[in-house]
């Protein structure tokens, strides 16, 4: 997770950021932000009541007023500790927002009357372009706003976006073909149908997202904050209802001592409610998000950051993810009494109009083998272009049909036409797919020729990542368009635990929710049109930035980056912020604890004398143990910050495991440092 972290941002000036936290601070301190904050706003009212106290005792010179004074100043500066550690976390969010905008500029767009190349055009202003108009752009030109690419092929800049320097292409049709506003052209021309209206596009939405200001409550979060408050308010009853049980005592006849101030009340309240906890819960769920997007991930919701921590299983593509996605062609076999020569050109024309890198690889290593095939396609032929649905393309060349495809597909579309399907070609499929590669049928109208064999290698450290994934109780499950050899072959290659073969769009939708009928929270990737439905069905969809407009309104995260193993990435980063939160609530709640052992004793010790025998920590007056343990209290919260904000180290585990290390460093450390905390404060106090 260290390179995670480490990702390309803009850099953050820490002096800055955190002189600029310390007056977002300040001015936080008003009712109606408080407010928002429901532990910190009883602390908010205990401040304010006892600087009146303090006021009331300067005014009566009484001895109290300095300890009152004191008392106040810390409860204020717990206050303003628990501000700066929300305002530090906004504050990366909104200068990752100031320079998400300076992309954002105000462009000229060459508007077109018809989606034509030479048709004519006139510049109007970007922010007038609504969803359905067509734009040109060319070499220099900046992307005006979002939209698809229909026609031509570009080298575009996405660096504003991404941070990556290296340039992408984006061509029409196909699932590269969306663009995103603020991007500029390098090369050649596209004509893009815009997809948002002016200010809505996939820009805006960003910095939308990581306002800190803007940012919604997870559904654990509001949980967890509902127990808080829950938590604070039954300790408010109980501090309310010690002070009659006090005032009783001293005046029962058989008693003496005095009756509890109302400062030490307040100070005890401040103790024992989960301030720790309730200063850093919106720093924490702030910082996730940047986390997200330090791995250039932008999530559509609170929901999906938080899903992704409690993710059972993960769907991912075979190509790109658990292999390297250059599948090419690098082999033809005949059957029967075909040539290779003649598979090879049958395969070549099959394929000119299958505008995939396979289809694309099957024309070159036609051309590499048989250098005399060079024909070109005749105006009257019509293409069968390759889809998802029928996984297959193909040609109608001069009376013949001629096509490409999956084995099962075509042994279909042969049969159809009245012919046989050989057994020969059968044991060419099997053999290709025992290797693990991908074979593809070709065929002439109802006579098959024979296979091509199409070569993917399987990524070195993936095995060992989905190995981290299974310690983890995550399952993992490859989605390919493979037959079922190949797939198998290749899964356990990969170390998948399941595969889903010769996938399609409704296939893929149907297990997602098979698996979520199970009771399981599920995660895919996808970046075409056909995985629109899977991703909008699955817990977590992430879509790539390099996606089609359909796929990335489907999914509930975006990435920047177009690389389809972030995947994994955003299920430790959601794992992480479930970890420092159950990191940081075991240690308040531990925390919480040990106080009591400081301050009960030493708030009730003058109705009561003989809890003096309580004061196991030999803490050197109730006084000072008093504002030891408020002091401590206020110190305890800038000094969790950075772990809040950096987040619990990802260490892939079981829950049990987890659980278990976070109840003995957390729990134990929570127990532990109060004591020497509150004793070293006590000692320095009666030095001074």
């Amino acid at each position: 997770m260290d390179d995670l972290h480490a990702h390309k941002v803009p850099g953050i000036d820490w002096k800055q950021q955190a002189k600029g936290a310390l007056w977002d601070s300040l001015r936080m301190l008003t009712p109606q932000r408080q407010w928002h904050n429901p532990v910190m706003f009883v602390v908010y009212i205990g401040s304010w009541l006892v600087l009146a106290l303090f006021f009331r005792d300067l005014a009566g010179r009484s001895e109290e007023a300095i300890f009152t004074g004191v008392i106040d100043l810390w409860l204020w500066l717990t206050l303003l500790f628990a501000n700066f550690a929300e305002a530090l976390a906004e504050r990366q969010g909104q200068a990752q927002a100031n320079s998400l905008r300076q992309t954002r500029q105000e462009v000229k767009a060459k508007k077109l009357h018809k989606p034509l190349r030479e048709a004519p055009y006139h510049e109007v202003l970007g922010a007038s372009l609504r969803s359905g108009d067509f734009v040109l752009v060319e070499a220099g030109d900046i992307v005006p706003t979002d939209g698809e690419a229909i026609l031509g092929v570009a080298a575009v800049d996405e660096s504003a976006i991404t941070g990556e320097s290296a340039p992408v292409i984006r061509e029409g049709g196909g699932d590269r073909s969306a663009v995103t506003g603020g991007t500029r052209v390098l090369s050649d021309w596209l004509i893009i149908r815009v997809s948002s209206e002016a200010g809505n596009s996939f820009l805006d939405r960003m910095i939308a997202m990581v306002e800190g200001a803007a940012r919604r409550k997870t559904p654990n979060e509001i949980a967890l904050s509902i127990l808080l408050v829950v938590l604070t308010l039954v300790f408010l009853v109980v501090t309310i209802t010690l002070y009659p049980f006090s005032w009783y005592s001293v005046h029962d006849a058989s008693h003496s001592g005095s009756v509890i101030s109302i400062t030490v009340l307040v100070a005890l309240l401040v103790c024992l409610i989960p301030t720790t906890i309730g200063a850093l819960l919106p720093a924490i769920g702030i910082a996730g998000i940047m986390r997200l997007l330090r791995a250039n991930v932008v999530a559509t919701s609170g929901r999906a950051i938080e899903a992704a921590g409690d993710v059972d299983v993960l769907l991912l593509d075979k190509t790109g993810t658990i292999t390297y996605g250059n599948r090419e062609a690098v082999a033809f076999y005949p059957v029967q009494d075909a040539t290779e020569e003649h598979l090879a050109t049958a395969a070549r024309r099959a394929s000119l109009a299958d505008d995939t890198p396979e289809g694309k690889s099957i024309v070159s290593l036609a051309g590499e083998r048989f250098p005399q095939i060079n024909d070109k396609l005749p105006d009257d032929a019509k293409l069968v272009a390759f889809s998802a649905e029928t996984r297959m393309s193909g040609v109608d060349w001069s009376g013949m049909q001629l096509r490409k495809g999956a084995p099962d597909t075509m042994k279909e579309w042969v049969l159809s036409q009245g012919g046989t399907w050989p057994e020969e070609l059968d044991a060419v499929i099997q053999k290709i797919a025992g290797m693990g590669a991908t074979p593809l049928a070709v065929c002439a109208g109802a006579r098959a020729l024979g296979a091509v064999e199409l070569k993917d290698t399987v990524k070195r450290d993936i095995k060992v990542r989905f190995a981290e994934l299974r310690a983890m109780g995550i399952r993992t499950v490859m989605v390919t368009g493979d037959n079922p050899l190949t797939a198998a072959a290749i899964a356990a290659e990969a170390g998948v635990d399941d595969f889903l073969a010769e996938a399609k769009p409704e296939t893929k939708l149907a297990r997602i929710r098979e698996y979520q009928n199970q009771g399981y929270m599920l995660a895919m990737t996808g970046d075409g049109t056909n995985d629109a439905p899977a991703l909008a069905q699955a817990d977590v969809g992430l879509c790539m930035a390099s996606g089609t407009q359909a796929a990335r309104e489907a999914a509930n995260m975006v990435d920047l980056d177009s690389n389809p193993t972030k995947l994994l990435e955003i299920v430790q980063i959601g794992k992480q912020i479930l970890m420092t939160r159950g990191a940081l609530t075991t240690f308040s709640v531990a925390n919480d604890v040990a106080k009591y052992f400081a301050i009960i004793p030493a708030a009730f010790v003058s109705t009561y004398p003989q809890l003096s025998l309580l004061n196991i920590m030999g803490l050197s007056s109730p006084r000072h143990a008093i504002l030891a343990a408020v002091i401590f209290n206020a110190l305890i919260i800038p000094l969790l910050i950075p772990l809040a904000l950096k987040g619990i180290k990802f260490r892939a585990d079981s829950a049990q495991h987890i659980l278990r290390r976070n109840v003995w460093i957390y729990g134990m450390g929570g127990l532990i440092a109060p004591f020497i905390g509150i004793k070293l404060i006590d000692m320095l106090l009666g030095l001074l």
